[in-house]
């Protein structure tokens, strides 16, 4: 045996080399053959059954031990990413306050959530109760917490190349993904625990997650105020110490081993509390982090785990149904919609009937947490090898066609109103207005005093008179979740009670404020507002009179004829072009592009891809033929 020091050359790593192999071909043919509709990890598990049947057939167990010990890093990966999804600040935000009557709660997406989730599961254990003879099903409470299922890593996407991650509604469908994700594994949790030890009081063992989840949050607010430790943090976060991915992987790691010695079956749980715990967390910071976490996970380990569930993956198990496959095959998939389908009608008066079946098929697509619960009642011996085949196969169906009806349904996409609702009209308020006419943007300014309010009318101000702390004012206005919200009515207590009111009774996200003392901003950071501080724009802008003069007046005294706008790809003619394809204005240039987390200068053989965000310097005729190119919607 070979050996450097003490690492030993003794392993093969051929087997790994096609897996990697097959990871990086998977991305690169998709785009090649415009199939990025598909979920890479379903080619991921079709192409790994292929390779596992002819390329791996020879490879020593030593060799697929390792495979399968990377494999079970990447379903740990998974977990704790799916952890991270999950916007705590949202949750938190929606928890109820106040609910006062059948309006509010319907409008409160965690309560609605939760409701949802229930419904679901009625049905699923009606469901698995009645397929029960016809499957063979031993347990069918396990069953159906497997069917309740869904996939938020599907959703996501979904939702935000068609532009709706603000939206009311997409809010409301990812607040169901999330609330059903955190039930369904606590329950199954809990239930898989029973199952392989009966009900024991060491059950209570598994609530020592949730105490260390309480703990760490709890000293992990204290510890990132030091200022000691927020210096050596900045310093050792992008240095060859990558000191964030490092604590990142020990707080994970440190529920993974924690959850072991309860029990093997509450890792699923653990490495999914601590995804968790780092959202609440990271807040602004997400952005670099989660680009880290994503090359880890999504670069190598998580593409390893389903690779190898298509290697392990053995057809011959569907036998034993015999001639009743294909009815229980049907039967089956028919459940698995049917249970987050009919669901979904309780958003019909709110969103109505279209929009809310097609919620209910998206929200019908089930990957990594059935795959990964399926594998767990194999392990248990509650599901037979036959139904975790099934289940495999059901995944892959779900995640093709469930994204597909629900574009189906929801063809007409409304391009998003630009509008901005100012409440005050003070300088501020109209001087903001006329340079959003400028844009080419419509905005409207909220005016309780009538004296005031005639003023603003007779210069031509799109104006009405209201009270900007009534509800019903901006029920008249039509509010939307797309439209912007900029508050500034001279006293910092009126600014806070208005902003409150916004975002706890009407549920409203896209809220600005003024802030000119640093308790103010505070009061608004922590309701989650976004705050001008009027010290820090007068600051910024004697540092570019400065420090840059001569760009900064070119850009002031250019600003009525150029404008930098923000556009999200969203036509899919443009997905996979060029930039050197694309025939722009000659008044418009485009500067940067952000792709998810990243950030990058186009060049001529850059290529765009749907839900790019793109940044356009031009003039409004330009910019409005940018708008037809990226969205084929003329914004107003």
């Amino acid at each position: 045996m070979t050996t450097l020091a003490t690492i030993s050359f003794h392993f093969e790593f051929w087997p790994l080399l096609v897996i990697l192999a097959l990871a990086w071909i998977v991305p690169m043919g998709s785009s090649l053959l415009k199939l990025q509709k598909i979920p890479s990890v379903v080619l991921e598990i079709i192409l790994g059954y292929i390779v596992g049947r002819h390329l791996l057939t020879n490879a020593d167990d030593t060799s697929m031990q390792i495979l399968d010990f990377l494999a079970l890093t990447g379903f740990i990966f998974i977990m704790f990413l799916s952890g991270l999804e999950i916007n705590m600040d949202d949750i938190r935000d929606s928890f109820p306050r106040n609910i006062k009557g059948l309006r509010n709660f319907v409008h409160n997406p965690l309560l609605m959530a939760t409701l949802y989730f229930i419904i679901c599961l009625v049905i699923s254990y009606a469901g698995s109760e009645l397929l029960a003879g016809m499957a063979g099903i031993d347990n069918t409470w396990y069953f159906a917490l497997i069917m309740v299922t869904t996939s938020v890593g599907i959703i996501l996407p979904v939702l935000k190349n068609r532009g709706e991650t603000k939206s009311s509604f997409g809010q409301m469908i990812i607040t169901s993904a999330a609330v059903s994700d955190i039930f369904s594994i606590i329950l199954f949790t809990f239930t898989a625990y029973i199952l392989k030890h009966s009900f024991k009081p060491e059950i209570l063992l598994i609530l020592v997650l949730f105490a260390l989840l309480y703990l760490m949050y709890n000293l992990g607010h204290r510890l990132r105020h030091i200022p000691v430790l927020k210096k050596i943090s900045f310093q050792l976060s992008h240095a060859a110490s990558q000191l964030s991915i490092r604590g990142t992987s020990l707080l994970v790691f440190t529920f993974v081993v924690i959850s072991q010695f309860i029990s093997t079956e509450v890792v699923l749980l653990g490495a999914f509390l601590s995804g968790i715990l780092l959202s609440s967390f990271l807040h602004k910071e997400r952005s670099l982090l989660m680009v880290k976490l994503d090359g880890m996970g999504y670069g190598f380990f998580i593409p390893i785990f389903f690779i190898m569930v298509g290697v392990r993956f053995d057809p011959l198990a569907l036998t034993e149904f015999e001639s009743s496959l294909l009815p229980l095959l049907l039967a089956i998939l028919t459940l698995m919609f049917a249970i987050k389908i009919i669901p979904s009608l309780i958003w019909a008066k709110s969103y109505g009937l279209k929009r809310s079946l097609s919620g209910g098929f998206l929200l019908s697509s089930r990957l990594s947490l059935i795959i990964a619960a399926a594998a767990v009642g194999l392990e248990l011996g509650v599901i037979s090898t036959g139904i975790n085949a099934l289940f495999i196969i059901m995944a892959i169906i779900s995640c093709l066609i469930s994204p597909m009806i629900y574009n189906l349904i929801n063809k007409d996409v409304k391009a998003p109103s630009s509008r901005t609702i100012i409440v005050g009209g003070s300088s501020k308020g109209v001087l903001l207005s006329r340079r959003l006419t400028l844009h080419e943007k419509q905005s409207v300014i909220i005016e309780n005093d009538n004296k005031r309010y005639r003023d603003l009318v007779s210069k031509g101000m799109k104006s009405v008179r209201g009270d900007g702390l009534d509800p019903l004012t901006y029920k008249n206005l039509s509010l939307s979740s797309e439209n912007s919200v900029f508050v500034d009515t001279g006293s910092d207590e009126n600014n806070i009670r208005i902003c409150k009111m916004l975002k706890e009774e009407l549920l409203h996200d896209r809220i600005i404020s003024v802030a000119h003392h640093l308790d103010v901003e505070n009061k608004l950071n922590a309701l989650g507002i976004d705050t001008v501080d009027t010290r820090r724009v007068l600051s910024t802008e004697i540092e570019n009179l400065i420090i840059r003069p001569i760009t900064y007046n070119s850009l002031i005294d250019s600003f009525e004829h150029f404008t930098l706008e923000e556009i999200s790809i969203t036509r899919n003619e443009i997905d996979g072009r060029a930039v050197k394809n694309i025939a722009f204005h000659k008044d418009a240039i485009l500067i940067l592009v952000k792709r998810g987390n990243n950030i990058f200068i186009p060049k001529g053989d850059s290529h765009l891809r749907l839900g790019d965000t793109v940044n356009i310097l031009g003039t409004g005729t330009a910019l409005e033929m940018a708008r037809e190119i990226f969205t084929g919607n003329k914004f107003s």
